[in-house]
């Protein structure tokens, strides 16, 4: 089960969500398609990812910020790519331009802070903007609890799609990477990351929440957006109904 759209259109146009979308994907495809070997694929990671334990002893400060924009294979981009598109369009809404931006780059500062502070001496690169992106929706989670997010089922042979409250959503995405930062997971995943982006994000939304009028902002719109709800066609079940009698 995963999101592949909200009901939460964006009053202006998300000029910086577009351009981290443009950026990440044409990084992607630069070296994608002209590093020729394993080899030096890994050895470019290295260059310009973030490696723990380079940075505990003072080195690839840089990989702070260049991490951030390299992925490791088609599914790592396309996934967070499309969580960046269905929820960053709002919090720029929200921010403003400038604003939005400092705060995607602050919440993968903070994602990155947190795996190294668990792992520091991890020799291996951290790459990926799931750590900013998970801040994006610690934010939204803060902002639109209740805006309503289309995820698409998948099991086995069965397909549908359905709307639920953005709070399901996220809170089940959040308590899974809870779960396995808890119980280290190696599985290649930076969970500690996710974990510190999204934290952070929740709480630099906070006062702009508190600007709003706090829990008067959710009682107004009920956690809702504060604008009509896009709406959508969902494609019907297959499944026979069974009338009540």
């Amino acid at each position: 089960m995963f999101p592949i759209r909200d009901h939460n259109p964006s009053g202006r146009v998300p000029f910086v969500t577009y351009a981290l979308l443009a950026i990440n994907i044409a990084v992607f495809l630069s070296y994608w398609f002209t590093l020729r070997s394993g080899y030096e694929l890994g050895a470019f990671y290295y260059t310009w990812g973030l490696v723990p334990a380079q940075l505990m002893q003072g080195h690839g400060l840089g990989g702070l910020i260049t991490h951030m924009f390299l992925h490791g294979g088609w599914l790592h981009l396309a996934g967070n790519m499309l969580f960046l598109w269905i929820f960053g369009d709002n919090l720029e809404d929200e921010m403003g331009h400038v604003g939005y931006l400092l705060f995607y780059l602050t919440c993968g500062l903070a994602a990155a802070g947190l795996q190294v502070i668990g792992n520091p001496w991890f020799d291996g690169p951290l790459v990926g903007a799931s750590g900013a992106i998970a801040g994006v929706l610690g934010g939204y989670l803060m902002l639109f609890p209740r805006a309503r997010v289309d995820v698409l089922l998948i099991f086995i042979i069965f397909f549908r799609v359905f709307s639920i409250p953005a709070w399901i959503v996220l809170s089940v995405w959040f308590v899974v990477q809870a779960f396995h930062g808890y119980a280290a997971t190696e599985d290649g995943v930076a969970y500690l990351a996710h974990i510190g982006g999204f934290v952070a994000g929740a709480m630099m939304v906070l006062p702009i929440l508190l600007r709003r009028g706090g829990r008067a902002f959710w009682a107004r719109n009920e956690g809702m957006p504060p604008h009509p709800e896009a709406k959508y066609k969902l494609s019907p079940s297959r499944i026979p109904r069974v009338p009540k009698r």
